[in-house]
């Protein structure tokens, strides 16, 4: 790899990715290239996204509080894949329902291979955790156990129990005059036996933890005379509540005890022809809360006696539960990363705003008339993408502004500038998907608080989800209305947009102003465009889209041109556009993909896909943005590429049953940012990069204390190209992958 101009200091050797001498093909695969095993399994591809996540934890380049985050993180993802996957497999099996994987597996041997690799995922979990709390006590952060409390602390705690824990637990005994309780998804509980300390009376007794309150009180800290770091301590609030069981249940002496926490279905069915989409919704996400138990973990050390009462209350199998020898919900360890030790979690970063909007005194619309911008998320501020909508709201020549909302935060600047726009008259349409998974509930109240701002509110498609990112602002100037349009990869959330890498691209040209402005009028009123201009429309035309530009990159190799594509994205599993892919690496074209979690693609399969290479990248952020560069008969960079943005994923579901759009990019500076900036840092990764083989095993490369590309830290110290102002275009750092030989 080569610096554009001597401008980036980084000349390490090439990505192993791109590096022949370390490339592992498979010449013989043990199936028939036509089979269907030339497919990953969707399910166990994500398990291995999982597993890498987890990896991280034990990442020592990472600092120690970050890792706790990985793990729990993966704890976090491994519950939502069994709320909504696994439960998907558990309902297709109960039903009968014999359905093939692309793999070719029924959805019994799916659920065999899922819970084989989900057991060992899980004991690891315990394996790391095991670990870290050893590296977090030699760091002087405890998670302290009833043992090792003294006299002082069980008085804090005492005090802290009555006033913070006490007035919201309810004791409950088990017996025919009270009902074993409803315990929620995700519900944490603690089962007990008693025993009466002036009769022979044994009772069983459950306590829930109501989700509102913290799993892990910290206790003051400890500090030293020498001036050194004070220790943290922390404990687990079910050992609270053991130690003061007495304060719960007077008269009873506690004879056993242990915790647990469940987890059920919790995806949604919803009626295609329901009448009120919104009351369908609400009734369905009642139904979720009651779902079916589909796991229940227990601690290791409780009694046969307590595990079978839990069983045969919850109505679940032997099958169903899991002995955790170590602590029920990883998800929660998040809650032991504090910001005091800053030498222990990654340094803040604070996002730039770019220059070009300071050089026009923060005016978003003079910026965008000047030329194209593209935002590079989290690294350039998404108070920009805040700010587009702000200003058009207080903005006196705009007119209208329409808006599409998938995900958002809770009150939320975008939601509470529509509805300022709203009130002062100005023509406000906001698209709210109420079928984001799990933001259901909050999607229902932003639309009240939409529609009583007087925002016209739609509800999209009844057997489409609206996943397309676009907000649009029509305003007179000059007597003539003019379109600024925002395109986004990524969701209008100023939370995740700190956490997750997207672009945000910004135009006022016409020409996008007019497909947005169609695509608006498909949501709304389900009339199909008859034609676009530089977009593409899922479900309508987006996937034969991208399947024909790499037919045409198979023509530019068969007549002997330069034949590449480069591919980011979250997911591929469509297998058709595998195919496609597939055939193109058969006719000579160099394929890059940068997939960050399931990849069904299998590469490096001489005959199938020798000339197709898969990377994932997890690090610091979540890569998320949706990108593909086609070489269009000169290679990859060029300025004769065709280059896009998109909302979608290569997935089944998001090129055929989701709006989704992917948006051509033709600005010179914009096309150069995305190829010589971020995909080519991409493609250079190697501190974060996991490299997928065609075994499906995922390897990292053996860094040792090698000083690696890291693309994460190249652009918090880099400005992007299109955001530069007059102070120095010219130092904006590229680059350039080098398009022979398939390498970088």
């Amino acid at each position: 790899m080569q610096p554009h101009d001597n401008k980036l200091a980084y000349t390490k050797d090439t990505d192993f990715l791109h590096d022949h001498s370390n490339e592992v093909l498979l010449e013989t695969p043990d199936f028939d290239l036509d089979s269907p095993k030339r497919f990953f399994n969707r399910e166990l591809s994500w398990l291995a996204f999982n597993e890498r996540v987890l990896e991280e934890s034990e990442n020592t380049r990472h600092p120690l509080l970050e890792r706790v985050r990985f793990l729990s993180i993966c704890g976090n993802n491994l519950d939502e894949f069994y709320t909504v996957r696994v439960a998907g497999l558990l309902e297709m099996q109960r039903e009968g329902v014999d359905k093939r994987s692309n793999d070719g597996l029924t959805p019994a041997q799916q659920l065999v291979e899922i819970e084989e690799r989900a057991r060992r995922l899980m004991i690891m979990q315990q394996v790391h955790w095991t670990s870290l709390k050893q590296e977090l006590r030699d760091n002087d952060i405890h998670l302290l156990k009833q043992s090792s409390l003294d006299d002082v602390d069980k008085v804090w705690l005492e005090n802290y129990f009555t006033n913070e824990i006490f007035p919201v637990l309810t004791p409950l005994a088990i017996d025919p005059a009270h009902l074993f309780p409803f315990i929620p998804n995700k519900g944490l509980a603690i089962i007990m036996k008693l025993e009466a300390e002036k009769k022979p009376d044994i009772i069983e007794a459950l306590i829930t933890i109501p989700p509102q309150l913290a799993r892990f009180i910290r206790l003051p800290d400890v500090e030293r005379g020498d001036n050194s770091t004070p220790e943290i301590r922390f404990i687990a609030i079910e050992d609270v509540i053991v130690l003061f069981l007495p304060l719960l249940f007077p008269g009873y002496i506690l004879k056993e005890s242990g915790i647990f926490r469940l987890l059920r279905d919790s995806d949604i069915e919803i009626e295609e022809k329901a009448e009120d989409l919104v009351l369908e919704f609400e009734t369905a996400l009642k139904r979720r809360r009651r779902g079916q138990v589909i796991r229940l973990k227990v601690s290791s050390e409780m009694s046969d006696d307590l595990r079978d009462l839990i069983i045969s209350n919850l109505h679940v199998t032997d099958n169903d539960l899991i002995p955790v020898d170590g602590i029920v919900g990883v998800g929660d360890l998040s809650q032991l990363v504090f910001n005091e030790r800053p030498e222990l979690v990654w340094p803040p970063y604070l996002p730039r705003m770019p220059e070009r909007l300071r050089d026009h005194n923060g005016d978003i619309f003079a910026t965008i008339r000047q030329k194209d911008v593209l935002l590079h998320h989290p690294f350039e501020a998404f108070e920009v993408v805040v700010m587009f909508v702000q200003q058009a709201a207080l903005d006196p020549d705009v007119i209208a502004i329409k808006q599409t909302l998938y995900r958002t935060s809770h009150q939320s600047p975008i939601v509470s500038a529509l509805c300022e726009a709203a009130e002062s008259g100005k023509s406000v349409t906001a698209l709210v998907e109420l079928k984001a998974r799990f933001d259901e509930a909050a999607n229902i109240r932003l639309a009240r608080q939409l529609e009583r701002a007087g925002v016209q509110v739609v509800f999209g498609f009844m057997d489409w989800k609206t996943h397309a990112k676009i907000s649009t602002v029509v305003r007179r100037e000059n007597g003539k209305l003019v379109t600024y349009s925002h395109f986004g990869t990524g969701n209008y959330h100023p939370v995740t947009a700190k956490l997750y890498t997207d672009l945000s691209l910004f135009t006022c040209d016409p020409v996008l102003g007019h497909d947005a402005a169609r695509v608006f009028n498909f949501i709304t009123g389900y009339a199909e465009p008859i034609r676009m201009d530089r977009m593409s429309v899922a479900p309508l035309d987006l996937k034969e889209d991208i399947l024909e530009f790499l037919a045409q990159e198979v023509e530019h190799a068969r007549a002997g041109r330069p034949a590449q594509v480069w591919a980011k994205m979250n997911a591929i599993t469509d297998t058709e556009v595998i195919d496609a892919l597939y055939a193109a690496s058969q006719a000579g074209v160099k394929i890059d993909l940068v997939v960050r979690g399931i990849c069904c693609l299998r590469p490096g399969i001489v005959g199938l896909s020798e000339n197709i290479r898969v990377k994932s990248i997890v690090g610091r952020f979540l890569e998320h943005a949706r990108i593909v560069c086609f070489g269009n008969g000169a290679g990859l960079p060029s300025p004769e590429a065709r280059v896009f943005i998109s909302s979608a994923d290569w997935m089944e579901r998001n090129l055929r049953r989701r709006v989704e759009i992917m948006t051509e990019i033709v600005n010179d500076t914009v096309k150069a940012q995305i190829l010589e900036q971020v995909m080519a840092a991409n493609l250079s990764d190697q501190g974060q990069s996991w490299i997928l083989e065609p075994s499906g095993r995922y390897k990292r490369r053996d860094m040792g204390d090698e000083d690696v590309f890291n693309l994460h830290d190249f652009f918090m110290q880099y400005p992007s190209l299109s955001g530069r102002g007059r102070r120095g275009t010219e130092d904006a750092p590229r680059i350039v992958p080098d398009a022979s030989n398939h390498e970088v």
